[in-house]
């Protein structure tokens, strides 16, 4: 699978979103909390769904439904791409700006003496109207399969009953299903707020060159994590991922070799990945970080640390005069058919800058 379609917003007859109302801890729109399956098919329009694994998508609607033991409505996501707006008092909760909504919530919340939280993802959660903002990356309907990325990061929400309102993540069905492809927006999924990281400036990056295949700077493919860290100018990883292997039942949990998957350096702003060959870790990929990462040149574009929907056109735009076509991962990363490199996309508070995955030819990047 190489992306997923991404869902037009569910509009009315005069081409704007249907608008519903949040009645806190009761219902939202047509959906009140208690309902079962039927009741929630016939309230949507839509047939009524055999519920299975604990919550119905109804991707007409842009919601997604979440049952208690498969048959009492205790939750409703609305989709940021494909739902209805949604208000609550005066603030419109979604697919917005999450700086907007969060200013907006918390000042509804101190008028009327609300007590607020910090969600999961680093949004608002306010437990008392069953809220939990979520954040996810903008994408424009496209005539194909795929939508367009923008540069901007707009919310979606869970809304909840009574029986959720204080620890929603505390209940299994909802942790299942936001663990989905689709849970929470999407295949590009919930993404956490980083407004606080710093980003280095043009002028100071460094300025790295690109061979697709073979390596981007001093990083060569097939290269051992010590040679790595000296092609990096003796740079100590500040972070070391790696794993064992699942064990047999009867041996302890890590027991065997670990193996090294990834080292990250944040004071060079990239990210080395391994793949083992003859049990050996060399190098398979690179990610180049947006944030403080060098700046990659490939054939005159500037790939990192820009507004993602920006380096998205021009590389679109150096595919068509090459004929080549783009690869898009499922992920929704994108890059030139045959050069095995991708575009990612990093939120940078509500803006999503560009980071690149730089991989060798037997990389799979999915």
């Amino acid at each position: 699978m190489e992306g997923a379609p991404v869902d037009r917003q569910k509009r009315n007859a005069g081409g704007e979103r249907v608008r519903w109302v949040l009645d806190p801890l009761v219902g939202v729109g047509p959906l009140r909390f208690g309902m079962s399956p039927t009741e929630v098919g016939e309230a949507l329009g839509e047939p009524a769904p055999v519920v299975s694994s604990g919550w119905e998508t109804y991707r007409a609607g842009g919601v997604t439904a979440i049952f208690a033991g498969g048959s009492s409505l205790v939750a409703v996501a609305i989709d940021a791409l494909s739902g209805p707006s949604v208000r609550l008092g005066d603030v419109e909760l979604i697919a917005r700006a999450p700086s907007e909504v969060r200013s907006d919530l918390l000042g509804l919340a101190r008028r009327q003496g609300v007590p607020t939280r910090v969600g999961p993802g680093g949004e608002p959660q306010v437990a008392a109207w069953g809220v939990s903002i979520g954040a996810v990356h903008e994408q424009e309907p496209a005539s194909g399969p795929f939508g367009a990325r923008t540069g901007r990061v707009v919310t979606d929400a869970l809304l909840v009953g009574p029986g959720l309102a204080e620890d929603p993540y505390g209940f299994e069905t909802v942790v299942r299903w936001r663990g989905t492809p689709w849970g929470w927006g999407g295949a590009r999924g919930q993404i956490a707020n980083s407004a606080e990281r710093p980003v280095t400036s043009e002028r100071e990056r460094a300025r790295w060159g690109c061979v697709p295949l073979e390596g981007v700077g001093p990083l060569r493919f097939g290269m051992g994590p010590s040679e790595v860290a000296a092609a990096l100018g003796g740079a100590a990883p500040t972070e070391r991922q790696g794993s064992f292997p699942d064990p047999w039942p009867w041996l302890p949990r890590e027991a065997g070799q670990w193996f090294l998957h990834a080292d990250v350096f944040d004071g060079v702003g990239v990210t080395a990945h391994y793949e083992y060959r003859s049990q050996v870790p060399v190098l398979g990929a690179v990610t180049v970080h947006a944030f403080t990462g060098p700046q990659v040149e490939f054939e005159g574009i500037r790939l990192i640390g820009r507004p993602v929907s920006e380096v998205d056109g021009e590389v679109d735009r150096h595919v068509g005069t090459r004929g080549v076509g783009l690869r898009v991962t499922c992920a929704g990363d994108q890059g030139p058919y045959g050069d095995n490199w991708y575009v990612r996309a990093v939120r940078a508070g509500d803006a999503m800058l560009s980071e690149v995955r730089f991989c060798a030819a037997e990389w799979w990047e999915e």
